[in-house]
């Protein structure tokens, strides 16, 4: 038999250094960017790998990870099916999170914020410098829909090979990128005691205000 796992043990003190507001920097797509390039510097496995929340049209949460391909002055960009199951979601419902996890730093990222599609020659743009497979992977998935089994898809991988032999793989139609427009960014710093450093930032009439959140 299986020895049971006391989850209430499994517990860590973080001892990071301190993280308040004389540290931040005012926008805080700039502190983003300084704790991605930390992330990065520190070889974090895929560090642009983010959960991406959205709603459903009953009003129940989903979640999925996702990866970040592009940050800009105006949000975090991300590609996908635009039918798929978020992209659904997402054309009902513009609200979004997004949620950055560097455990190996004692760091989490959180971002609240409205969705809009970027434009099709950036998709298309980014589209084209995939790896062939991934591009002919756009085409032969449906993503989210049902399917009889693995068999079908290869299948359909493969018919998609032949067809494209020697030619550029265009955009598919169903297939681009969402930027997420936030209005609120939280830094967490994990500190000793469970005292941990919460500076947020939350946009109000086009200025970033920032505050402390209790842990």
């Amino acid at each position: 038999m299986n020895e049971k796992i006391n989850l209430a043990d499994m517990r860590i003190n973080y001892t990071s250094a301190p993280f308040d507001e004389t540290h931040v920097i005012k926008n805080p797509i700039d502190q983003f960017t300084v704790w991605f390039n930390e992330a990065v510097f520190t070889k974090i496995d895929e560090p642009n790998a983010m959960t991406l929340a959205t709603v459903s049209n009953n009003g129940f949460p989903n979640a999925r990870v996702v990866l970040l391909k592009e940050v800009d002055a105006k949000g975090f960009v991300f590609f996908t099916n635009y039918e798929s199951c978020k992209g659904e979601e997402l054309e009902n419902n513009s609200a979004a999170a997004l949620v950055f996890l560097w455990k190996e730093m004692a760091r989490q990222i959180r971002i609240r914020g409205s969705v809009e599609k970027v434009p099709r020659e950036k998709s298309e743009a980014y589209f084209h410098t995939r790896p062939r497979d991934s591009q002919l992977g756009a085409w032969a998935s449906k993503q989210s829909k049902e399917i009889p089994g693995r068999i079908f898809l290869e299948e359909k991988f493969r018919i998609l090979q032949k067809e494209f032999e020697g030619k550029e793989i265009p955009l598919p139609p169903s297939w681009g990128g969402y930027r997420v427009l936030p209005y609120e960014i939280e830094f967490w710093q994990g500190r000793e005691n469970r005292l941990h450093d919460r500076i947020v930032y939350r946009l109000k009439d086009n200025i970033w205000k920032i505050i402390r959140l209790s842990p």
